[in-house]
């Protein structure tokens, strides 16, 4: 799962960029508010951690823009202040969930997946399709019951395709999914990872859609 994170503190964005890279997140980290709102007119990510305090705009400003062209992302505000006005204004502008510095780097990772469990109309902590079961803490997959073996970005792709079932994921998005701004993609490196899931979990429950990308059909 794709993360953009904005913060200016140099030490604990390096922290929380480092904490879910090993999670398994991609994280693009940017540390001002205005390169934050530019870069989310060009392309969304997954989710957003945004920092109130920003410079160059608020975080607050960045999450109204957002809200007002439509954009559903989600949103988790990080504030150094605890007051009650400070998180009814970042909640009525549209975030999804509030977190208060300093905090656990689990309790931050645990706030993620239930935005994305709820923005994903799931009630269950793990992803089902049949008896096929992904858990997204523990990043375990099993069919049938039995264990399943996965390379971290082969689970990246399972679940970036889980959760979109019936519609049809490109390889540019899977692409974005496992690689941030900096690193290297090589041209057949989903095709590759696609062929090694569908060895382990069976040919016929990845689709390609032609001219669209992947899918995993809605049961």
């Amino acid at each position: 799962m794709r993360v953009l994170l904005v913060e200016d503190d140099a030490l604990l964005g390096a922290a929380i960029q480092a904490g879910l890279e090993q999670s398994d997140y991609t994280v693009d980290w940017l540390r001002d508010g205005a390169q934050a709102a530019s870069a989310l007119r060009t392309a969304e990510p997954d989710l957003l951690i945004l920092d109130i305090g920003l410079p160059g705009r608020s975080g607050l400003e960045v999450l109204a823009e957002l809200r007002a062209r439509g954009s559903n992302l989600p949103v988790l505000l990080l504030t150094a202040r605890d007051t009650v006005s400070d998180r009814i204004a970042g909640l009525d502008r549209g975030a999804d969930d509030y977190l208060v510095k300093p905090f656990d780097l689990g309790e931050l990772t645990a706030r993620l997946r239930a935005i994305a469990r709820r923005r994903g109309g799931r009630a269950e902590a793990v992803i089902r399709h049949g008896d096929l079961v992904l858990d997204p803490a523990s990043r375990a997959v099993t069919r049938a019951g039995e264990s399943v073996s996965l390379s971290a970005k082969a689970t990246m792709i399972l679940e970036a395709l889980l959760e979109r079932p019936g519609i049809p994921v490109s390889r540019e998005r899977l692409e974005l999914t496992l690689y941030g701004w900096n690193e290297g993609v090589d041209s057949n490196t989903i095709e590759v990872h696609v062929h090694h899931l569908r060895k382990k979990l069976g040919k016929d429950l990845i689709r390609t859609v032609r001219g669209l990308g992947y899918m995993i059909p809605k049961q």
